[in-house]
């Protein structure tokens, strides 16, 4: 089935502006198996936030189990649709389970188009970079984001067992 023609997408580092938004769309994603906002904890001051995002964004400050990437906003005529988490490199678990992108759309922006374009748009972002082929992954019983990988090139690598059992897809794009 086709999907609704997108208005244009920006994706972007998020900014001072986007506070209340994006603190919205991070308690909706509270108790789903992925956070909106990567890295953030309740109560943390949104710039204090920001600007660890900057960091990670260079490299610097990581956490041992993080590795450079960047955080960014997508939004449709000015309306924070959802997210994308993009990794430059691979550890040993992203390279097994969670892959170089991660993207997620605010549920009453879905079904319209945003995630393919955010993936599309993260791919480029990684060529770019030089990643390619790029990781993703997804749980197996999620057909919107496997069809959305599809639909960006995704070849199906494998279908197993994630750390907790659950099954999930490993597709290669690029």
């Amino acid at each position: 089935m086709p999907y609704a023609q997108v208005v244009p997408l920006e994706l972007r580092p998020f900014v001072l502006e986007d506070e209340d938004d994006a603190l919205r769309a991070w308690r909706d994603f509270q108790g789903s198996r992925f956070a909106f906002l990567t890295s953030y904890y309740e109560g943390q001051a949104w710039p204090e936030y920001l600007e660890m995002l900057s960091r990670y964004r260079e490299g610097r400050d990581l956490p041992e189990d993080h590795v450079p990437g960047t955080l960014l906003a997508a939004l449709a005529d000015g309306v924070l649709v959802g997210r994308v988490s993009i990794r430059f490199r691979l550890n040993e678990y992203l390279a097994t389970y969670g892959g170089h992108i991660g993207y997620a759309v605010i549920e009453r922006y879905r079904r319209r188009g945003y995630a393919t374009e955010i993936l599309r748009r993260a791919l480029e972002i990684l060529a770019a970079k030089g990643v390619s082929p790029a990781l993703l992954t997804c749980d197996d019983d999620n057909i919107g984001s496997a069809t959305v990988i599809e639909r960006c090139g995704g070849r199906l690598e494998r279908v197993g067992p994630d750390e907790h059992g659950v099954p999930f897809r490993r597709y290669w794009v690029g």
